[in-house]
């Protein structure tokens, strides 16, 4: 119990403040009283902590979802970081904990964008990623590579999601092994009611790290300038929307000029995808993809001598 005049004192506020604040803590339901007389006072209910019971599921899983390591050293934060969300975790109420914790390691935001700057595109199925990572439950994907726009069916074990400059990425293990995967490339997505076989031990954070020094270690991307023909520009956006520079350019209306656009492959073997739009798509720059197409134009035209018409 200690007197408002003595906490007036040490706040250095005036008695008038003290009990201005009581009364506001006291609407804003903290169990705190007064007492009169010699021995009275201002003080708490015995036991009485304060805690973020407010909290629905959903704000605790969203102050867990963290940012890299880096972005917080940069800072001079890192420990900081971890000593408050540490605090944060202490006064969860128990019900909230394990989805504070589940975030902290299924979710994991990078802001750098990998250096051929392949630009963010929407994601229908984040919201079945987020239940199957969540829940601890096995996916079923169909995926549109980005190599050469094939697609195939994954059964797949999901350690979580990673946003990398906007971009966000599944990391998961196909038959024991980790791969990555684009989310914007995900055709469709679907729960399925199995428990995820996880490998024991591993974390997120550490298959991320693995996978992402795979992708720094592939070619030098290579930038290309294309123009497009203006009646395959709708097909051309759909198949290479995650390769594009410069999506914004291509028209929203009808519109009968060729397009002038922007890409980025892996390497030039990546690019010569491009082979498959025919003359719908001319290759303006580099040099040596303009001759690789042409070559392998000429070998595929070999395989077809002009012959005499059928009459």
């Amino acid at each position: 119990m200690t007197s408002a005049r003595e906490l007036a004192e040490r706040l250095e506020v005036s008695v008038r403040t003290v009990m201005r604040d009581v009364e506001a803590l006291s609407a804003a339901g903290v169990p705190v009283y007064t007492e009169r007389g010699a021995r009275g006072g201002i003080a708490l209910v015995p036991g009485y902590r304060t805690d973020v019971s407010g909290l629905t599921a959903d704000e605790t899983r969203a102050l867990f979802v963290l940012l890299s390591d880096s972005a917080h050293a940069d800072l001079g934060l890192g420990q900081a970081m971890g000593s408050a969300l540490r605090k944060i975790m202490a006064v969860l109420p128990e019900v909230h904990r394990p989805d504070a914790d589940l975030a902290s390691r299924r979710v994991f935001i990078e802001p750098d964008r990998w250096r051929t700057g392949a630009a963010p595109a929407p994601v229908p199925e984040l919201a079945r990623l987020q239940d199957a990572v969540f829940g601890d439950r096995r996916l079923r994907v169909h995926y549109r590579h980005g190599r050469d726009g094939s697609e195939r069916s994954y059964t797949l074990d999901a350690y979580g999601l990673v946003n990398k400059a906007s971009v966000w990425y599944l990391v998961a293990d196909h038959q024991a092994r980790p791969k990555l995967f684009r989310a914007d490339r995900l055709v469709t997505a679907r729960v399925l009611p199995e428990q995820a076989r996880l490998r024991p031990g591993v974390e997120l954070q550490h298959v991320w790290q693995d996978l992402r020094r795979e992708v720094e270690t592939l070619e030098r991307p290579v930038k290309v300038t294309v123009r497009v023909a203006a009646d395959s520009l709708t097909r051309f956006r759909l198949v290479h929307q995650t390769d594009l520079t410069n999506a914004e350019d291509i028209p929203d209306g009808p519109d009968t000029r060729a397009t002038e656009l922007t890409l980025r492959f892996h390497s030039l073997g990546h690019a010569t995808i491009l082979l498959a739009f025919g003359p719908k798509v001319e290759v303006i720059d580099p040099p040596e993809l303009r001759n690789a197409l042409r070559e392998a134009a000429q070998a595929t035209a070999a395989l077809y001598p002009e012959t005499v018409p059928v009459e």
